[in-house]
């Protein structure tokens, strides 16, 4: 049986037996967060850190609707600026259609020309349920584009046309524009209120920080089947999915290999202030050292601790284990931190050698909403830093990526950052106020300093003297960014948006790149999609 229809055959039982159902938040841009002042709050003790959240958690302690509605005489204007655009109601069956879109147009002060940058996404979202036991979600977008910023830089960087967070894509005319289009959706069950069994096509993220070291949303789609347990005060998520990883000879017309990838993850509310979770994943590949494994039933089993299976059958997977926390003070002040280890010896580590081996990366942050009890402005910041090594692998289908890009942070390894934001919130108006700044050892073609996941490790350039942000050229990132938006309707986020960036690029071979951005945009903006690289 192949590892497709062990999915299919999983998802089928599990849809049999469910009688309530599950709904994901459409919300999911970073910018915008119209729950987490309520979440956070010490008092409702919710497990913030798994994402996306599940509404019927949310509705209990706040509603969407109660938060931007618009009062408006007339009828058919109150519906365009507070309800879905199409909508049906009845005792059994329900659903909602609302369009999702992002018409762009930039222009980057290093082009003299008189081009300017744009995309023209189209789409549309559905979401309902049937009766009380299923909820259903899917989406689908359409798009053409074409960066004339360091955008089109990252994209070539990637390689294979992969836009970044979204998919691949294909060229057409002469000045170098992109066509493409994503979808997402999933079917989700609880069969009662300890248990959620939900089928996707999407993505996950873990933490409550800006960034994830553990599993973000970095990376395109892909499928996935997650159990969910709510007992006590525990909250236990496991997830089998699958990725695929794109080999340097791929030919036209054919498959992209297949691999594998198992979560598991332990959300502990100690306290109604106090968090702390486990995180273990294994990454496999579906044809390991020329054979064909497919999927690997020693995985299967939801609750057992991954490691001592995967060392049981000879280690031949990649493995990884992490910690999480949240430390919430005065109801609204939140300390939150991640630390991910991939390899790891002591010995080595007293010795401060920069061994290759020392493979784990770190997180901290803060955040707090309502500063000097300004409703609406609210502050967070967060450092993280990743040793050079970690999420690659010895095997080009076992590192912690999909499609090309990164499950965890979209920079990979061997580097450090800093980000920070200033977001202020008065009724339908929203400001944003960013600064990263990013230090990172980048590798050449001739050389393995452990910034690029995707090289393997044993490739490596040097044994010792791994240290943070060296590589053949290290690389000074500061980007400091300022967006104003104003909220047409809050249920897709429809938006009009304008703003302007600053980012400068140093290395140390001297090269120098500074460049300010100018955008305006009219869009519905649900998803994240990273640009800060």
């Amino acid at each position: 049986m192949t590892g497709n229809k062990i999915l299919l055959s999983l998802s089928f039982l599990f849809l049999v037996i469910a009688s309530y159902a599950q709904d994901n938040s459409v919300h999911q841009n970073a910018s915008f967060q119209p729950y987490d002042r309520y979440l956070y709050n010490s008092d409702n003790r919710f497990h913030t850190s798994v994402k996306p959240y599940d509404m019927t958690e949310v509705s209990r302690i706040v509603s969407i609707d109660t938060l931007y509605t618009k009062e408006c005489k007339n009828k058919y204007v109150s519906h365009l600026l507070n309800n879905d655009w199409l909508r049906y109601r009845s005792e059994d069956f329900n659903f909602n259609i609302n369009p999702t879109f992002n018409f762009e147009l930039s222009k980057h002060s290093d082009d003299t020309s008189n081009h300017f940058g744009w995309i023209n996404d189209r789409g549309v979202f559905i979401n309902g349920n049937i009766t009380d036991k299923v909820y259903f979600y899917t989406a689908f977008h359409e798009i053409q584009s074409n960066f004339t910023d360091y955008r089109r830089d990252r994209i070539k960087e990637l390689g294979h046309n992969t836009v970044p967070g979204i998919s691949r894509a294909k060229r057409f005319g002469e000045n170098g524009g992109l066509d493409y289009a994503y979808a997402e959706g999933y079917v989700s069950y609880i069969p009662s209120k300890y248990f959620g069994f939900q089928l996707g096509h999407g993505k996950n993220f873990i933490g409550d920080g800006y960034r994830s070291l553990i599993l973000s949303d970095n990376a395109q789609n892909y499928p996935y089947f997650k159990i969910t347990t709510n007992v006590w005060n525990l909250k236990y998520v496991m997830m089998w999915s699958q990725q695929y990883y794109l080999e340097n000879n791929h030919q036209g017309n054919t498959r992209y290999a297949k691999k594998w990838n198992v979560m598991h993850y332990l959300d502990w509310s100690v306290t109604k202030w106090l968090n702390v979770a486990f995180f273990e994943t294994i990454n496999w590949g579906n044809d390991t050292l020329g054979t064909n494994r497919g999927f690997e039933f020693n995985y299967i089993n939801p609750c057992i601790f991954l490691r001592p299976v995967e060392f049981s059958i000879g280690s031949p997977d990649n493995c990884l284990m992490g910690l999480t926390g949240k430390l919430t003070l005065w109801k609204n002040h939140v300390f939150y931190g991640q630390a991910i280890l991939d390899e790891f010896k002591f010995d080595e580590f007293k010795k401060h050698s920069g061994w290759w081996g020392s493979k784990y990366g770190l997180q901290a942050g803060y955040k707090t909403f309502d500063i000097a009890k300004i409703k609406g402005l609210d502050f967070q910041t967060e450092v993280n830093y990743v040793r050079p090594f970690i999420y690659s692998h010895f095997t080009y289908s076992q590192n912690y990526a999909h499609a090309g890009q990164p499950l965890a942070h979209p920079r990979g390894a061997n580097f450090y950052e800093s980000v920070s934001f200033l977001r202020y919130n008065w009724k339908r108006f929203f400001f944003e106020a960013k600064y990263e700044y990013l230090v990172y050892g980048k590798d050449t073609a001739n050389s393995n300093f452990g910034g690029d996941i995707f090289k393997l490790y044993q490739t490596r350039t040097q044994e010792y003297d791994n240290i943070i942000g060296k590589g053949a050229d290290q690389n000074i990132i500061t980007y400091t960014d300022f967006t104003a938006s104003y909220m047409i309707n809050p249920k897709s986020n429809m938006n009009i948006s304008l703003g302007v960036s600053h980012r400068k690029q140093r290395s140390e071979r001297a090269n120098t790149q500074d460049q300010w951005m100018y955008f305006i945009g009219f869009r519905t903006s649900l998803n994240n999609f990273y640009y800060d690289f």
